[in-house]
């Protein structure tokens, strides 16, 4: 056990909650929370992962071992599109988060658990972050808000326990590579995973490739823009993403940031309010 008090006090917190199910993704939070919550509660604890067209096959691979390292019970749900995000609305995250925690939770009723958990942080709440009040109205717990914790104390924990996930970049389900308003096809969730498949696989760790259509808008972090200048590379990269469906690739010059797609909606706001 680490001994901070912050990290005393989300034991505790997990502790008071007796049997939980924990809404996993494999990702930095949720399995930093996995990990504590097995040393809080021992086999009171179940991890549920949502297997769906829009959640990449490789995050599920991940997702399954990471559990069977941490010896915790997992179950995977299917979840398909739902109708009423099939066209993309700006409330998707909300709509979306409503229908897969309300069939988490009846997941945790049938079961005989407590409540249901996930792995929101104390920073989540300063982005923009519709889902958020799905979870508060179905009264899902975030233990790591309630302590508040941050990403980078979450990193830091996750470090000293020895989990691989520490220094993992942040990554959303793919429901945030398509334009506001377009239908989601399952085709192009398959073209938008294999293209970033492939940069990850050729050193871009934190990378967004964005579907309008038939074009690919690439992002990768700030500071690996100046890899990309190389004309053979770039060459490569065309030639690679083509082959997964696109038929036109360009890249953003201003890298990748959380939630590009949002800057629309954030501006259309600021607009209002002026």
């Amino acid at each position: 056990m680490i001994n901070n008090d912050k990290y005393s006090e989300l034991v505790k917190y997990l502790k008071g909650l007796g049997k939980v199910v924990l809404a996993f993704s494999g990702g930095v939070d949720s399995t930093f929370l996995l990990r504590v919550a097995k040393e809080a509660l021992g086999e009171n604890v179940k991890a549920v992962t949502i297997l769906s067209p829009y959640i990449p096959k490789w995050e599920i691979a991940e997702a399954r071992e990471l559990v069977r390292e941490l010896g915790v019970q997992h179950e995977i749900i299917e979840a398909p599109i739902i109708d009423s995000i099939k066209f993309n609305p700006e409330d998707r995250c909300y709509l979306c988060k409503t229908a897969v925690f309300t069939m988490i939770l009846n997941v945790a009723e049938e079961q005989g658990y407590n409540c249901v958990i996930d792995g929101t942080n104390f920073d989540d709440i300063s982005d923009y972050r519709p889902g958020l009040k799905a979870l508060k109205e179905l009264e899902v717990k975030s233990p790591l808000l309630e302590c508040k914790l941050t990403k980078a104390e979450i990193r830091a924990f996750s470090k000293e326990l020895w989990l691989n996930t520490w220094d993992k970049p942040p990554y959303a389900c793919l429901l945030t590579r398509i334009p506001y308003g377009n239908e989601l096809k399952v085709e192009d969730f398959e073209k938008i995973e294999n293209a970033e498949k492939y940069m990850m696989s050729i050193g871009f760790r934190a990378v967004r490739v964005r579907c309008h259509g038939d074009l690919a808008r690439v992002e990768v972090s700030r500071n690996d823009r100046n890899k990309l200048f190389n004309e053979k590379l770039l060459d490569t990269i065309a030639e690679k993403i083509k082959e997964c469906g696109f038929k036109y690739v360009t890249l953003d010059l201003q890298g990748y940031r959380v939630g590009s797609f949002n800057e629309t909606i954030l501006k259309k706001e600021d607009n209002q309010n002026k």
